[in-house]
This record gives C-alpha cells, sequence and structure tokens, in this order.
C-alpha cells in the first residue's frame, strides 16, 4: 500500500470554510478511483511543530500504479490547481510525501 501524504501552509486569509470546501473533492476523488481509504483535516498535534503546515490529507492507494492514476486524473489536477492558488507561495507552500507501507 502506498501512503500518499500531503501538507500545506495555507495563505493567512484563506477561511476555514473555503478549506472545508476544498477538501469536499476528496470523497469524490476516493470512489472515482477507488483509494482504500482517506483522511483529511487541521492538524490537533500537541507538539505544535507544523511549521506552518497546518491542514493536510492522506490518501492510501493499492499501488505506485494507482497513485500515478490519481495523479493523471484530471479532477486530481483540479483539485490540485486549488490548493496551489491557496497555498502560501504557491506549490512552495505544499509538502507532498509518499510512503510505501506494510
Amino acid at each position: 500500500m502506498i501512503r500518499h501524504i500531503v501538507l500545506i501552509r495555507f495563505q493567512r486569509q484563506v477561511t476555514e470554510a473555503e478549506i472545508a470546501t476544498m477538501f469536499q473533492a476528496l470523497p469524490k476523488l476516493a470512489a472515482k478511483l477507488g483509494v482504500l481509504g482517506f483522511a483529511c483535516g487541521r492538524s490537533e498535534s500537541p507538539e505544535q511543530i507544523e511549521r506552518g503546515y497546518k491542514h493536510g490529507f492522506t490518501i492510501d492507494f493499492a499501488s505506485w500504479e494507482a497513485l500515478q492514476a490519481y495523479a493523471d486524473d484530471p479532477d486530481h489536477k483540479e483539485f490540485g490547481g486549488q490548493l496551489v492558488a491557496h497555498a502560501e507561495g504557491g506549490i512552495d507552500g505544499i509538502l507532498v510525501f509518499d510512503l510505501a507501507v506494510g
């Protein structure tokens, strides 16, 4: 399984409601692409060392090929474009980490 981890440092003026609206795209993408699971939201870490990356999501894929299908999907590209447009510094405000699990 591949866990796709995305952390976002949103621009200060982006509201929690706007972020929640953007994250509403995830269930649609998950259903369309048959992902194994996903979660999204705001950090609740007691350590508080997010370094500005206060929001994020994870998506679990069965394989690297499934992750690539997600990356190539037009709906994913639209969703990613919204994140970049609202992230502090554009793409520099987004951190992506893909981890083979199990």
